[in-house]
């Protein structure tokens, strides 16, 4: 069973390379946390219902103006679901992808004024020879009668982050209510150190303008020796990522190895600590480090114990689940659910289950323009699912 923690304050007082630990206020417990207990399966007040199957390796959905769904697959893909059906031709224009593991298509995301432009975006490993990095790339879409393509594509982003590696790229989009975006960028697996460091753009979310120019309000512009696009670091492999426009408030949730997937809040200019402080061990049960709070670095405000593999972030905003309103969602790989937290004034509450007994991973999850859920599967002859209120 999965244990979930909601994060006391600290109080006692360590150091370590250089950083100063800050003290630890244990629980009434004498535990540094406060454990809520199993997440249980949620009430059954739904319906679900396959909209498509037959994809591969799927990653995210983008809801078009017009009522298609536009999934991004991780081969390099981008596929047009119309009326319900899956069409057989794939978006031209896309660019080269490099697919192997962990890396690959990872998002695709609609401009703010996607019915004036037509922009969306796309983010992936991009190989170049026997490395890879991370790319963010914009191109107006055209729709077609055989599905669409992609025109004037130019990319805005390539990640200071090379690497012979195909794993944690993170690669999730979101936009700000300034017109900005944010960019989540993984630690490569095998460059973990790099995440506390601010040359490079491992483990860190950048921010950019969607240009792909650097805002001159960005925390570390006017850091000498730090790349002036990142927004927060000390991330491990943030797939996902929220922006609550209502509240002001960016989540971002990320993979631990064993134990320590995280949900963050994210602010500007923060370090949310990883690798010089966790809540987890390393796959091969050898502790990573010692810590697990320090001065100057963010606490989730929710970590799990043991892994659920988090994939895709929604929060929800419609109507037709009203009892949902203000809460978020998060997919689980590992544990083959849908997580769903209720927030209330901003504060994190129970949690529960939902779709536990479909038996499949989730990759993806998000809300439509219809205020309904749709789900994507992972895997080979992955599906998007559609959930109804009952």
């Amino acid at each position: 069973m999965i244990k979930f923690r909601i994060l006391a304050p600290l109080v006692l007082a360590t150091s370590v390379a250089g950083f100063s630990a800050a003290p630890l206020a244990l629980a009434d417990s004498g535990q540094l946390s406060t454990e809520i207990g199993d997440a249980p399966a949620a009430p059954v007040t739904y319906e679900i219902t396959e909209i498509a199957g037959g994809l591969e390796t799927a990653a995210s959905i983008a809801f078009l103006p017009s009522g298609d769904m536009l999934v991004a697959e991780k081969a390099g893909r981008l596929r047009v679901i119309r009326d319900g059906e899956l069409l057989s031709e794939p978006v031209s224009g896309v660019p080269e992808v490099h697919f192997r593991s962990q890396a690959g298509l990872f998002d695709v995301v609609l401009h703010p004024q996607f019915e004036q432009n037509g922009v969306l975006f796309l983010a992936y490993a991009h190989p170049e020879g026997r490395r890879n990095t991370l790319r963010l790339a914009k191109a107006r879409f055209e729709a077609t009668d055989g599905s669409g393509s992609l025109q004037d594509l130019e990319v805005i982003f390539t990640g200071e982050s090379w690497r012979t590696t195909s794993a944690h790229y993170g690669g999730r989009i979101a936009f700000l209510d300034d017109g900005t975006l944010l960019l989540t960028t993984g630690d490569g697996y095998r460059h973990r150190e790099e995440a506390q460091k601010l040359d490079n753009h491992f483990g860190k979310i950048i921010r950019l303008n969607d240009d792909g120019s650097v805002p001159n309000d960005n925390p570390f512009v006017d850091t000498e020796g730090a790349l002036p696009e990142i927004w927060s670091y000390g991330h491990r492999n943030p797939q996902g990522l929220v922006f609550d426009g209502k509240n002001d408030v960016v989540y971002a949730h990320e993979h631990g190895p064993r134990g320590g997937d995280e949900v963050n809040i994210i602010e500007k200019g923060n370090n949310y600590g990883w690798p010089v402080i966790c809540y987890c061990i390393d796959y091969s049960g050898a502790q990573i480090t010692p810590f697990s709070q320090m001065d100057g670095m963010e606490q989730p405000v929710v970590h799990y114990e043991p892994s659920i593999a988090p994939s895709g972030f929604a929060i929800y905003d419609g109507d037709q689940f009203p009892d949902w309103r203000g809460d978020l969602f998060i997919g689980a790989l590992a544990h083959e659910h849908v997580r769903h937290i209720s927030l209330e004034s901003g504060q994190f509450g129970a949690q529960q289950e939902h779709f536990g007994d479909l038996g499949v991973r989730i990759r993806d999850v998000r809300f439509g323009p219809d205020g309904l859920m749709y789900v994507l599967t992972d895997k080979s002859d992955a599906k998007v699912l559609r959930v109804t209120p009952k």
